[in-house]
């Protein structure tokens, strides 16, 4: 056998994510185009990327926070609520998107070859640019409110981004490719999507939750999700609390978030990946017969 076929490999056999690495220009040129497409015809461009979270933000405020009464127990209510929407939203929108991107790029992906990996990637990419935006409008409300972090929560804001980018990576490659045989995979990622606002600690108390399910609140935590809204919680609600708002029970930290309940959850986050990544590789390689 010559060098030449040694060297040759056959399509669907490649290295999964490494791929997406190796074609780093392929996926610029697909975030780019997601984007251009997306906003083709529409007059307000990308700024319609702000009118989910901010009609989300205030029906859930009016709801919740006037109607119910949760503004007057928790203390800065409106930046608790808006800094979990910002988040869920980045992996709602990442994990829909990348369930459908297979089937969308159907023609792309008859015609030529390429890592079929950066087709959910691409899509968790454009979701992230939709996600800047609205993180900054969240920098400048908690900047006007006496925002003081530390270090620390800084660097877990980081954390928790990429633990909740991975996951949606995760659920994406595995959803994206389980969606090219059966094509209920989107309305079971749909249903995922309408309970991951209220899985995770958005619109209430993590204490809540606790005093509800006593000693199975572990089972709660295990979701990457609500480690990573704490997390956000924690660098951007608690941070404009006053000492005298910092005493109230409301305020009460997760206790072991960064020390045992952050690894544990990225360590999920990490096992779906794989799990995704090995199911995507696994049926990849009928993709084009299928579709």
């Amino acid at each position: 056998m010559s060098q030449t076929e040694i060297a040759m490999s056959f399509p669907g056999r490649g290295k999964g994510l490494r791929d997406v690495y190796k074609n780093r220009f392929l996926l610029k040129l697909l975030v780019s185009k997601e984007i251009k497409v997306r906003y083709r015809g529409s007059v307000l461009g990308i700024l319609w990327s702000y009118m989910r979270p901010l009609t989300q933000f205030l029906v859930f405020y009016v709801a919740l926070g006037l109607f119910l009464g949760v503004q007057g127990s928790t203390p800065n209510y409106p930046i608790y609520l808006f800094s979990g929407i910002v988040l869920v939203n980045f992996f709602t929108e990442a994990l829909g998107n990348a369930t459908r991107s297979i089937v969308e790029n159907r023609d792309l992906i008859r015609k030529i070859y390429l890592p079929r990996e950066l087709f959910p990637v691409a899509s968790v990419w454009v979701s992230a640019v939709h996600f800047l935006p609205q993180f900054l409008i969240l920098l400048v409300v908690c900047l006007f409110t006496g925002w003081q972090p530390t270090v620390l929560q800084l660097v877990l804001v980081v954390v928790a981004f990429i633990m909740v980018g991975v996951l949606a990576i995760g659920l994406g490659l595995f959803f994206g490719a389980v969606n090219v045989y059966f094509r209920d995979s989107e309305n079971l990622v749909d249903l995922l999507i309408m309970m991951v606002t209220w899985l995770s600690p958005v619109l209430y108390l993590w204490s809540q939750v606790q005093h509800v399910l006593g000693g199975f609140f572990w089972i709660y935590q295990l979701n990457p999700m609500t480690v990573a809204v704490e997390l956000f919680h924690r660098a951007f609600w608690e941070s404009t609390l006053s000492p005298e708002q910092l005493g109230m029970p409301a305020a009460a930290p997760v206790p072991g978030l960064e020390t045992m309940w952050l690894p544990i959850a990225f360590g999920v986050s990490l096992m779906i990946l794989f799990i995704g990544q090995f199911t995507f590789a696994r049926l990849s390689k009928k993709f084009a017969q299928e579709l």
